[in-house]
């Protein structure tokens, strides 16, 4: 396989990923239940 340099990037960018996700999934939950009061 690849070297635990490769992991270690991967691991690093998975983690940034996630933290991101905690962030950006309830912004877009809230615009999407905004964007429905809007409309009804």
């Amino acid at each position: 396989m690849g070297n635990p340099h490769d992991m270690k990037a991967a691991t690093g960018t998975y983690s940034s990923f996630i933290a991101t996700l905690k962030w950006a999934v309830p912004l877009l939950v809230a615009i999407t239940f905004f964007v429905i009061w809007l409309i009804a």
